[in-house]
């Protein structure tokens, strides 16, 4: 690894890339991706220059959410390998000069999990049922649940036991699927439980770990009723005491958190999903007793439009600088509509959380121009930046896949009324003319587990290398001048474009600008010295609409 890279606040300007494991590559030939096929895949990260990988959750799991219902988190499923298979792969991945950042689900369990299933087993009373949310239902002979609080899935955010006994039991919280209880935080067992998993991770050299809702680990007193508030995961988290977001007593929970990684030779890391209501609320789990890093969800959230983007760039800088945390920049992940298909509309006003917020058919060539330029734009920006994969490649959000192959939660929680997650976590396409474009080993006959799109022939791997309009070399070269400029990672950036422009135009010093073009007709250039980079031919030295540049003085 270069100095860049070893020094121990790398986490403050790397671009780590997300690989949503199912969906990377299938090595041993079911149609799943697995630690085998991203093994064999690991030169293509190489080369794109990413600094870390982030896996989701690989563990043990019944996969009623794609894994996110952990039945034992000190192992791998076998759906994706073995212990010894993450390790070998970490031991490569650092080989490559990259790091591994693993994914922890603490906010609950899957009901496979063998606290869970003591839960049930042992009874009222029982030290098991104390590490999870049971309480008593309303109403006659307790048949309604305890409060009104709904699923992020759908439904009800409870569900009632049948005792050992047979009787009628008691009803245990689940703020996302019946199959993922929430954990009691109040609970020094499940405090100790996760810490002894961070040590577990950190000392087979894992480097850091995204923690999944850490905005959602601690409820309020007495589970008081939500009324008018709303509990789903982004509007809910919108409203300060909350009864189960964002409460104030987690960040007790992360201050031990931060003491077990900095115990470390190399201090481990952190990066939260944490959804709230603002950036000054964000900021509160990056102080230099906490986490390191937090997901900035008001930046993927916003539209394709200046004004907006500036202002959401604008107080996240602020926010964060506030507690001397890096900025995170991501556009896509696995649990949003990918990003080309997002821009592909006319943009709303407000935050754009999904296609449902959309409308009108997709210009996905359109869509594709504004993600060459948010891809240069993002990785302008001081900080960090999180890439998702098959964003190198122009992937679009697959929005007809048949109803009986969706997947989500979502999809049946919802009443078959909300199509889910599915249409972002299609299998990539890696070479070859028909799918499954060497997802899996070739001679295998098994269909991936979501269907990929034929229109993707064009957007495999092997088909954009070395076509320099692709967006996979355009990526490629995105990262080679990030690293080679020292104007561009961590920093400060000054603006030199009106509040009211149709322009984004910053500088990062030293003479570094980047200009972005929103209008509908081209823009001259700033005086500058050299081209770096552009999203898209230039006209006569003029930026395009929907084009972005990077300029050295």
């Amino acid at each position: 690894m270069d100095s860049a890279r070893t020094r121990t606040s790398w986490w403050r300007d790397a671009v780590i890339y997300q690989v949503y494991l199912r969906s990377f590559a299938d090595g041993n030939g079911d149609g799943t991706g697995d630690i085998a096929g991203l093994r064999r895949r690991l030169p293509h990260l190489a080369g794109l220059g990413v600094d870390a990988l982030w896996i989701t959750p690989w563990y043990p799991s019944p996969m009623a959410d794609g894994g996110y219902d952990v039945a034992d988190y000190r192992d791998i499923d076998p759906l994706f390998g073995t212990l010894d298979d993450a390790q070998a792969l970490l031991d490569e991945v650092h080989g490559h000069g990259m790091r591994l950042i693993i994914d922890i689900v603490p906010n609950h369990t899957s009901t496979a999990h063998a606290w869970f299933r003591r839960a049930l087993a042992e009874g009222p009373g029982s030290a098991a049922r104390e590490r999870y949310i049971f309480r008593p239902g309303r109403g006659p002979r307790g048949a309604e649940p305890p409060n009104d609080w709904r699923s992020v899935f759908g439904g009800s955010a409870w569900t009632r036991i049948t005792e050992p006994d047979g009787s009628p039991g008691p009803w245990y919280l689940h703020l996302f699927a019946p199959e993922q209880p929430d954990l009691n935080w109040d609970d020094p067992q499940v405090r100790a439980e996760f810490e002894s998993v961070l040590r577990f991770w950190f000392d087979r050299g894992v480097d850091g770990v995204r923690i999944d809702v850490a905005h959602g680990l601690v409820k309020a007193p007495g589970l008081p009723d939500l009324g008018s508030l709303d509990g789903k995961l982004l509007e809910g988290a919108h409203r300060e005491d909350h009864p189960h977001w964002d409460r104030e007593e987690v960040h007790e929970i992360f201050q031990g958190w931060r003491a077990v990684a900095d115990t470390y030779d190399e201090p481990r890391v952190f990066v939260a999903e944490a959804w709230t209501g603002a950036p000054e609320r964000l900021a509160r789990y990056v102080r230099p007793d906490e986490l390191h890093t937090a997901f900035n969800f008001d930046y993927l959230m916003t539209p394709w439009r200046p004004d907006r983007l500036r202002r959401v760039i604008d107080s996240s800088l602020s926010a964060l600088g506030q507690v001397a945390a890096p900025a995170t920049w991501v556009l896509s992940n696995h649990d949003v509509a990918r990003h080309v298909s997002r821009y592909a509309r006319p943009q709303p006003e407000g935050p754009l959380r999904s296609l449902s917020d959309l409308k009108g058919p997709a210009d996905l060539d359109l869509g594709t121009r504004r993600a060459r330029a948010a891809a240069l734009l993002t990785l302008a920006l001081p900080g960090s930046a999180y890439l998702y994969q098959g964003e190198e490649l122009g992937l679009w959000e697959v929005e007809d896949l048949p109803e009986d192959l969706l997947q989500d939660p979502t999809w049946l929680r919802s009443g078959r009324t909300d199509r889910g997650r599915d249409g972002c976590r299609v299998p990539l396409p890696w070479q070859g003319d028909t799918p499954p474009f060497g997802f899996s080993p070739e001679g295998s006959r098994a269909r991936t587990w979501l269907p990929q799109p034929e229109a993707w022939k064009s957007l495999t791997v092997a088909a954009e290398e070395g076509d320099p309009s692709s967006m996979l070399e355009l990526y490629r070269e995105a990262l080679r001048v990030r690293r080679a400029e020292p104007a561009l990672g961590d920093g400060t950036l000054a603006w030199e474009s009106d509040p009211d422009s149709t322009l984004l135009v910053f500088r990062r010093a030293p003479g570094f600008r980047c200009v972005v073009n929103f209008s509908e007709e081209p823009a001259a250039l700033p005086e500058h010295g050299t081209v770096l980079l552009a999203s898209g031919p230039l006209h006569e030295g003029r930026l395009p609409s929907d084009t972005a540049v990077w300029l050295k003085d």
